[in-house]
């Protein structure tokens, strides 16, 4: 028809007017297809005898008024000169419409007729700007409804209706339809279901069209509702103002429902408007306005609504329809069965119409509901309460498409619908989903698919816990909810089926809305503890802000604490109710001292509660309990309610007792508030309460089965005469309760616990009643407030339900949405910090990857290849281990389990361990920690040679190719080899080797807990031998335990004491040498080396646990001392200047003193201690003794080379020097009390370093004691500098000098030449020693009382060694050397003046005892040095001083003499 070109043409007509020609084309084109419908009209008119000639009725009248009008239209269509939007519609559409109007025309021609209609509607000829549109569709729209034909077959009828449709749709789609006003709206409507009603007996086309069309005018209308403005709400709420006023008109303008049930909100189609009575005169055409037929109401109230329902259309009309709508939806209760045989298919039939077409309009008004009032109260009330009902429906079709229409009013209205969605969760799905009251497997199906697509909205679950399950008032939902898909998922003795995995995706899905949360803040660490320090009303808890969450967070979790405690305290009550209510009281929840009011609340809202406990002390005579009954009472609202639903509701909360005194009771208090409430019928409260026991006779009468006589209406209306203040109630009113009871019992014996009630008519009321006072919906944003306690609430049967689904799964799509679910609990659980949780979900999924089976397979490699599952499961373990590792606990233990069953197979890397421990080689390596290349040349599978024990892939890998070396090798299969590659991959994926490298990064409780599952999985070490495996494990943890600890050495603190222990148990249980105690001694010495630099206040804990090395078994020790010693070597110069403490030398020298004996190790341990000692660079205070005590044990071996001796001996002597410096120091730097104490240590120090020598001098090797006494007479003499005090010198004369002369003297005379070899110079050297020592000391210590018996001591020695016999004779070299030594020694002495002869007051004893020991050696000496002296003088006279200069200079000059004659000796 070129629409769209003339589309186009108008709208050039609009936009250029000044384009004359363009102009008048358009117009002529407009003209010639009016002039084109009015030709086609009149063609078909012709083809009928009766329009065919000449019509003939009186008065001149050629032709029928109708023909007569089209061909005036004709003549004039040409003649307009004007703009077609400045010309009335009138004009060109009446002659039209007069067509469709008639009765005398047929089915054809008003076909044609209203064809031309839709033409000119769809050409957009009319706007909304056409001169007097208004008028005009006005008059389109009461023609077309009032359509009238003759109908001559079925055919043309159906193609007039559906051209009905087609034009009344135009009408609203048309951009003039703003213009239509909401009565005619309402009649478009009402004219396309009598067509939709009347198709029911015409073709299945019509049928189609005509809901087709219906769905149209829906939507059409429905999206018009968001651009309604200010002034149509204006107008709603004006219609409410005079409803009130006027007080008569309860719904105006409806489609045929009239209310009824006196305030219960149940509506029903009265016979009259009922859509199965519609009168289908199709006949006569004609076609009534259900509107004119169902107005209610009169007078000014009447008018007013008249005057809305003209103004153009808005709210008004959508309120009528969708109260239609609504009305459609409970028509099948009240519909006639005799019209359809399918009584199933008819009950389906209209409510699922009706149900499509709220649907449609509830997705295009969306959230503009909210802003009118009638239509939200509609949605909230009427069309809710009609949902719960069709929700229990038999058809799963009507089920599924109640649930859209929920989820749909979800989503744009749930702020308003709180307590609605509540009981549709309640009464509805988890009824239904359950498959408890007899549902069957669709409805149950459908009920799931409905819960899991609510699941998969972000914000649901969260929405319902906060407002619901943290509402005392309310059921726990969530709860409810999360245990239905938990038990859904569960395959209990049957196969997994989509009802299994449909429960499974929405678990899944609310685990992950709460892990894709975590990545948005605020969780953990905002959420405190809730506690109640003092008693508040639970009852009166508010929040100040429901739309902040710094607000609303902490309420509702202080909310759902009081919930619990109330539970709890139900739970109390219900064993002993005083036991209860103390309980309550010492939670804060009821007040010290109890008082009505909160016991009352403590009943009315607590779930839970034994209803006959309640009963019973709430009828008790009891002052207190008859004050909590009317406080109870109180907590009800009964405004508008009927007396008997009033009633059921309070009777609902407990049960009725069963004495006449406490029913009284109970009756009286309710009575007394229902008259506070309700007084509009009743005089008094007595009326109420003699009513009530009335309506409890009744019910006893009505429903007790042993009551054979029923009471009758008349009986009933006769037993309850002038009870109302002495009047009469109206008998309307009593038998509507009559009937009402009589229909529906009162049960005075409410079901017990947490069922899911039945919807019930009064429930329905109460829910209404409360849903107006409840606290505003929350609206969850997309932050993780509430996930921690709901999750910890879940997470339990959650990961069971998903772990047996895994189980029970065999298709991998589904393993992979469990592994999802597994992966978003593990997240969640650590980002919340519920390390339980974790170790849960590392156990379940630890026996997935059936690694910890005791395998009796033969080849398990191949087996764990081609295992899906376990690898997935695998997979994820590790995953879990090293994103989330922080929070594993326990867990740890069964990942090692794991990761050892890998190591016993081959398969892990190779270099585990070591690439934990080796950062170094980590940092150098980019490739560290991967397998190795898991490609295979076909000549290495050839070339493999006897298969032996790997543990790197490749290796694992062999033993799979070459089975038994005895038999010809196989080529392995394209399937074993894919299987292995599958394998090699998965363990690539773990990353295992991260776990360890990256422990660092792990919190310490976590690290703390991996270090003791490796401890754990090592086992305790056995004495005597293990097996193979076992060591195998052991060795493979201890590596493993060792890397975390070096990987942690900021940390060590935290980890040593086990790591410790764990060693110590190695070493002392270990009796033979192998890889474990291996392991362990120098990872102890690797974690020491290390460490050391970094921990100086663990130093001495870490060189002491070296002394574990000390206790190894002689054995072990012995096969691994080298290598231990050049480890303690190496640790010596990397870190000697760590080591501070004494403890921690005499570790370190202890060590190195074992390994002078040890032929391999020695020449290790020496090299250490010379590091030492060199030139005293790292001798201390510390460990002067100690090394000195090592040197000595060196220089005593007789293992290695005589040179080593001596270099030791030369350390010991050397280490003088660092005694000196020491000793100057002191002086210097110190205080005279810390210097003195110093020198004293100085001084032990020294007389350990000659003591030491000592021993080396009586070695059997004479060039070491040679060289020994060499270095005791160097220290010996070399000690000035350190200031060495009296006391000290006496002790090394009796303890060093005289002991090793005696020792020496005595293993001349007793042992063999062949054992001391050439005695006779070692005697020499030391007498010369003696001697060089005594002479520079003489002075210094001749003033002493003791120096006498000291020089006593030098002369019997002397005396000694003149008269020895070396190898059986007498040495004369010796007897030389002595007498001269003796000789020097007195001339120096007497050169002194420390030999003289004196008085009788003391100095006799010495001279006499000098020369009667030295006379025994050499009578001659006293005249060779006293040559002038005459033995009977008593003394020497002092001459001049020239004599005495004399002396003393040839004293000085025989000093000197004396000490090279001592020194060439030598």
């Amino acid at each position: 028809m070129g629409r769209l070109k003339l589309q186009s043409g108008i709208k050039a007509i609009e936009e250029e007017p000044e384009d004359c020609d363009a102009v008048n084309s358009n117009k002529t084109t407009l003209a010639c297809m009016i002039n084109s419908e009015i030709g086609a009209v009149l063609a078909v008119m012709r083809r009928n005898v009766r329009w065919g000639g000449r019509y003939i009725s009186g008065d001149d009248q050629l032709e029928h008024s109708l023909i007569q009008s089209l061909k005036a239209l004709r003549r004039q269509i040409f003649l307009w000169q004007h703009q077609w939007h400045t010309i009335n519609p009138a004009l060109y559409i009446q002659p039209f419409l007069n067509v469709i109007r008639s009765d005398e025309t047929g089915a054809p021609i008003t076909g044609v007729a209203l064809s031309s209609v839709y033409k000119i509607l769809t050409l957009d000829v009319i706007d909304q700007n056409t001169v007097n549109v208004e008028d005009a569709m006005h008059l389109v729209v009461d023609a077309v409804t009032s359509c009238r034909f003759e109908v001559t077959d079925p055919a043309s009828e159906e193609v007039v209706l559906m051209k009905i449709l087609q034009v009344l749709l135009a009408c609203m789609k048309s951009k003039a339809s703003v213009m239509l006003s909401n009565q005619h709206v309402c009649t478009i409507v009402n004219t396309c279901f009598r067509i939709v009603h009347q198709a029911g007996t015409k073709g299945e086309l019509l049928q189609r069209i005509a809901r087709h069309a219906m769905h149209e005018l829906v939507r059409c209308i429905f999206s018009h509702l968001p651009n309604v403005d200010n002034t149509e709400r204006a107008l709603v709420n004006r219609t409410n103002t005079i409803k009130q006023e006027i007080g008569g008109v309860d719904r105006d303008y409806t489609f045929g429902g009239t209310h009824t049930e006196n305030g219960n909100g149940n509506y029903e189609y009265d016979d009259q408007a009922s859509s199965t009575n519609f009168a289908s005169n199709a006949s006569a055409g004609t076609v009534a306005t259900l509107m004119e037929e169902s107005i209610i109401g009169a007078g000014n109230g009447k008018e007013a609504v008249e005057h809305l329902m003209t103004e153009p259309y808005g709210v008004p009309s959508m309120v009528e329809i969708f109260h239609f709508l609504c009305s459609l939806l409970n028509a099948v209760e009240h519909v006639g069965m005799g019209l359809r045989s399918n009584t199933i298919a008819f009950d389906e039939d209209v409510p699922l119409f009706g149900l499509g077409l709220i649907n449609s309009a509830i997705e295009l008004g969306g959230s503009s509901f909210r802003d009118h009032p009638r239509l939200l109260n509609l949605i909230q009330d009427e069309l809710f309460h009609n949902l719960m009902q069709l929700g229990l429906s038999m058809s799963p079709l009507i089920l599924s498409m109640v649930c859209s229409i929920v989820l749909n009013l979800y989503h744009h209205l749930r702020t308003e619908l709180k307590l609605q969605l509540e009981a549709f969760f309640s009464c509805v799905i988890l009824r239904l989903a359950q498959g408890r009251y007899g549902a069957s497997y669709q409805q149950q199906e459908v009920a799931m698919e409905a819960l899991v697509d609510f699941c998969r909205q972000k914000t649901f679950m969260v929405e319902m816990y906060a407002n619901l399950d943290c509402d005392i008032t309310c059921s726990n939902v969530f709860e409810d909810l999360a245990n239905l898909l938990s038990k859904s998922a569960f395959p209990v003795n049957c196969p997994l089926s989509a009802m299994h995995i449909l429960a499974l995706d929405g678990l899944i899905a609310v685990i992950q809305g709460m892990a894709e949360r975590i990545g948005n803040g605020s969780f953990s660490s905002e959420l405190v503890p809730v506690s109640l320090e003092e008693y508040t009303p639970f009852w009166m808890v508010k929040c100040d802000n429901y739309s902040d969450p710094c607000h609303w967070v902490p309420f509702v979790r202080r909310r759902k604490y009081i919930k619990r405690r109330l539970m709890i305290g139900a739970d109390h009550f219900n064993r002993d109710p005083k036991k209860g209510l103390e309980f309550l009281q010492g939670t804060h929840l009821l007040p010290e001292k109890l008082d009505p009011q909160s016991v009352a609340c403590f009943f009315r809202y607590t779930a839970g509660l034994d209803k006959n406990l309640v009963g019973d002390f709430l009828g008790n005579h009891d002052e207190f309990c008859v004050q909590v009954l009317h406080e109870f009472a109180g907590t009800f609202d009964f405004q508008e309610m009927n007396l008997d639903t009033a009633l059921r509701l309070f009777l609902e909360t407990f049960r009725l007792p069963g004495e006449s005194q406490k029913i009284q009771r109970v009756l009286e208090a309710f009575s007394e508030r229902y008259y506070e409430q309700s007084p509009q019928i009743l005089a008094n409260k007595d009326a109420a309460l003699l009513l009530s026991y009335s309506l409890i006779m009744l019910n006893t009468d009505q429903h007790n089965v042993q009551v054979k006589k029923k009471m009758t209406e008349g009986d009933f209306i006769r037993n309850n005469r002038h009870i109302n203040g002495g009047n009469d109630l109206p008998q309307e009113f009593l038998s509507e309760m009559y009937h009402s009871i009589c229909k529906n019992e009162i049960r005075t014996t409410p079901e017990q616990g947490f069922g899911f009630p039945e919807m019930t008519p009064s429930r329905w009321i109460d829910l209404m009643h409360k849903s107006k006072k409840t606290a505003p919906f929350i609206v969850a944003n997309s932050r993780a407030h509430l996930d921690h306690d709901m999750f910890a609430t879940m997470s339990g049967p959650t990961i069971a339900a998903i772990s047996v689904v895994f189980d029970h799964a065999e298709h991998e799509d589904v393993y992979q949405t469990c592994i999802d679910g597994f992966l978003a609990v593990a997240k969640i659980s650590a980002c919340h910090h519920l390390e339980d949780v974790l170790d849960d979900l590392v156990v379940s999924l630890c026996k997935f990857t059936t690694l910890l089976n005791a395998s009796s397979v033969e080849e398990p490699v191949l087996v764990f290849g081609d295992d899906t599952k376990a690898r997935m499961a695998t997979v994820t373990v590790f995953t879990i281990a090293n994103r989330y590792g922080d929070y594993v606990r326990t867990g740890w233990r069964n990942i090692l389990d794991c990761i050892l069953r890998l190591h016993k197979l081959g398969l892990l890397p190779a270099r585990v361990a070591s690439d934990a421990a080796d950062e170094s080689e980590v940092a150098a390596d980019p490739g560290h920690g991967k397998p190795i290349t898991n490609s295979l040349s076909s000549a290495h599978i050839q070339s493999m040679g006897t298969p032996r024990r790997s543990s790197g892939l490749m290796g694992r890998f062999s033993q799979l190719l070459s089975l038994d070396t005895e038999e010809p090798r196989l080529q392995p299969t394209e399937q074993q080899l894919a299987a292995h590659q599958r394998t090699l991959q998965t363990i690539q994926n773990c990353h295992i080797d991260s776990i360890f490298t990256e422990s660092k990064f792990l919190q310490a409780e976590s690290l703390l807990q991996l270090a003791r599952a490796l401890i754990w999985a090592a086992g305790r070490p056995q004495k005597g031998s293990s097996s193979p495996e076992d060591e195998d494990t052991a060795v493979f943890c201890l590596e493993l335990l060792i890397a975390i600890t070096l990987n942690n050495r900021d940390r060590i603190v935290l980890l040593w004491q086990g790591v410790y222990e764990h060693i110590a148990n190695i070493v002392q249980s270990t009796l033979m040498p192998c890889a474990l105690v291996e392991k362990a001694v120098f990872g102890l010495l690797r974690i020491c080396q290390r460490l050391l630099p970094y921990k100086e206040n663990l130093a001495d804990e870490l060189l002491r646990s070296l002394q574990l090395v000390l206790k190894l078994d002689a054995r072990v020790a012995d096969a691994y001392c080298e290598q231990i010693t050049q480890e303690v070597s190496r640790l010596v110069k990397a870190n000697a200047n760590h080591i501070r403490s004494q403890m921690g030398w005499r570790t370190i020298t202890s060590l190195l003193s074992i390994t002078a004996r040890h032929p391999e190790a020695s020449e290790a341990g020496f090299d250490a201690l010379s590091f030492i000692m060199s030139e005293g660079a790292h001798l201390l205070p510390a460990n002067y003794v100690l090394c000195v005590d090592a040197a000595r044990q060196f220089a005593e071996s007789r293992v290695g080379q005589a040179e080593r001796s001596v270099r030791a001996l030369d350390l010991m002597a050397g280490s003088v020097d660092c005694l000196t410096r020491w000793a100057n120091e002191a002086k210097e730097e110190m205080g005279e009390d810390d210097a003195s104490k110093m020198l004293q240590d100085i001084g032990d120090m020294w007389l350990r370093l000659v003591q030491g020598l000592r021993k080396v001098c009586l070695e059997q090797r004479e060039d070491i004691r040679n060289h020994a006494l060499q270095s005791l007479q160097k220290c010996l003499t070399g000690a000035s500098g350190i200031q060495l005090s009296h006391g000290i010198w006496l002790q090394c004369f009796d303890v060093v000098i005289f002991t090793m002369l005696d020792d020496l003297l005595e293993i001349a005379l007793g042992q063999s030449q062949k054992d001391y070899r050439n005695m006779e110079g070692t005697l020499i050297i030391a007498m010369k020693l003696l001697s060089k020592v005594f002479l520079q000391l003489v002075h210094e210590l001749s003033q002493l009382s003791t120096f006498c018996k000291m020089w006593l001591g030098v002369l019997s020695r002397m005396e000694k060694y003149m008269k020895v016999k070396v190898r059986g004779k007498k040495s004369e070299k010796l007897q030389e050397i002595v007498l001269e030594l003796l000789k020097n020694t007195l001339v120096v002495m007497k050169t002194k003046g420390v030999l003289v002869q004196r008085s009788a007051l003391g100095g006799d004893s010495l001279w006499e005892l000098t020369w009667l020991h030295v006379n025994n050696i050499a009578p001659s000496l006293q005249s060779e040095v006293f040559p002038d002296q005459d033995p009977n003088q008593m003394g020497l006279k002092q001459g001049d001083g020239s004599v005495v200069s004399a002396e003393i200079a040839s004293s000085a000059s025989n000093d000197t003499a004396a000490s090279e004659g001592a020194g060439s000796g030598g």
